[in-house]
């Protein structure tokens, strides 16, 4: 969800890495997998993304199965 909602905004995991303030290793781990969000990162990548984390959650929760 990451990975196209980042896409969408038109950025690449170096540019969203620099606004969020970190590596572009950070972006590849949180869109891997290999590193989990917490709620006020996920907020954060939200606004820069301009994605409603509401939505996302539902979705991600219907995908899930629950």
């Amino acid at each position: 969800m990451l990975i196209k909602a980042r896409e969408r905004a038109g950025m690449t995991q170096t540019e969203l890495a620099q606004r969020l303030g970190e590596y572009q290793s950070f972006v590849a781990r949180l869109e891997s997998g290999q590193r989990r969000v917490d709620v006020v990162e996920f907020i954060e990548l939200a606004e820069i993304l301009k994605f409603d984390p509401g939505l996302a959650f539902t979705k991600i929760k219907d995908a899930d199965g629950q």
